[in-house]
């Protein structure tokens, strides 16, 4: 799994999801604003991108840190249910 992680500067949320990725034992690529890509690359990458982090997983942009919370919840509750069930 390839997981990039678009950032900007003092965004509570990049971090977030940042140390979200880094509990779970997810590695990750980070671009910075205006560093890696400016705003206008970004958009032309994901035009629906509205806010920060942007959080591209193999290629898809699942969007920010509430949906890659949700994702990662949902994959472990998926994964503790197979557990269950063996």
């Amino acid at each position: 799994m390839s997981v990039t992680v678009y950032t900007k500067k003092d965004c509570p949320y990049c971090t977030k999801a940042k140390m979200l990725l880094t509990t779970k034992g997810i590695a990750y690529s980070e671009l910075k604003l205006n560093e890696d890509f400016s705003r206008e690359n970004l958009l032309e990458l994901f035009p629906s991108a509205k806010t920060f982090p942007v959080v591209v997983i193999d290629g898809f942009n699942i969007g920010g840190y509430s949906e890659l919370h949700n994702k990662l919840l949902s994959e472990e509750t998926n994964n503790n249910m197979k557990l269950l069930n063996e």
